[in-house]
Formats: C-alpha cells, structure tokens, sequence
C-alpha cells in the first residue's frame, strides 16, 4: 500500500458495515455460543442503544418462529406427497398384479394406473409451484388448521387433567 493510498480515509455505508461485520463474525474462530451479555457488550462497542437492541432481538425471534412456522407446513405439504404416492404405488401395484393375475395381461389396470398418476402429478404440480400469493394463502389456510388443532388438544389435555 503506498503512502497516498494509506492516507485517504474510507467511509460506509450501513449495508457494507453490516455485511463486513457478517463476515468478519462468521471468520471469528469463538468456541460456542455468544451470551447476552456479549451481545450486549457488542453492541454497546458499536453504539447501538439497549432499546434498539431488544427491538431488534424481539424482531428476530418473530422471523425465527415464523420461519420455523412454514418450514412444519413445507414438511407437512411433503408429507402429504409421499402418503399419496405410497397409496398410488400399493393401490395400482395390487391392480396390476391382478390384472396380470386374472387376464395374463395389462388391459383396465393401466387405464387406472394413467389416470391416477395424472391426477397425482397434477396434484402434486399445483401444490410445489405456488407462487408469492398462493403460497400465502395456502400457508395461511394450513396454519389456521394447526391452530385449531392445537386449541382443540390442549383443550382436551386440560379437561383430562381436571378430571
């Protein structure tokens, strides 16, 4: 570095501090975890009030349990997937073989086999290409059902425990 290039003081933007820091946390060699206390600490080298720390602390949190909310619904959506697919494959296996059992050869099993398996792969189309919006209200309709789910056992958990 010359003698020019070390005088001419460099200034940031708050996405380039922001991403220089991700970096330079990420390359940190620290053993566990940080507390609380450090990340107070950090922040309060960094001049970042408590008060906008606990704000953001509370924002994460919400995007955590939010994040961790449709990831239980795209295990769900899978889920799903791979019930109907093991029933199509049983139900059509058994369809076939008797078809095969019964005529020696594949005559009305296959027409079965084709039609469900476009239903299936139609089904299955509609449910993992969804875009923003239906995305959404798919998300939105499961969770609304998890709820009440959820509202309905503890419920029940309860009145067991009373009685």
């Amino acid at each position: 570095m010359s003698v020019s290039e070390s005088r001419i003081t460099r200034s940031y933007n708050q996405e380039e501090i922001q991403q220089i820091l991700h970096l330079a946390i990420s390359r940190q060699s620290y053993e566990g975890d940080f507390t609380r206390e450090q990340l107070l600490e950090i922040a309060t080298e960094l001049e970042i009030s408590s008060e906008n720390l606990e704000v953001a602390e509370k924002e994460w949190l919400a995007l955590q349990g939010e994040m961790q909310k449709r990831q239980a619904f795209n295990t769900y959506r899978v889920g799903r997937f791979k019930k109907s697919l093991g029933k199509y494959a049983i139900v059509n296996t058994f369809l076939v073989l008797l078809n095969l059992v019964s005529g020696g050869y594949l005559s009305w099993s296959l027409y079965i086999l084709l039609f469900w398996g476009l239903a299936l792969g139609l089904n299955t189309w509609n449910n993992f290409h969804l875009q923003d919006e239906e995305y959404e209200r798919a998300f939105q309709q499961w969770y609304r059902k998890y709820q009440m789910r959820e509202s309905i056992t503890t419920f029940f958990n309860k009145l067991l425990k009373a009685w």
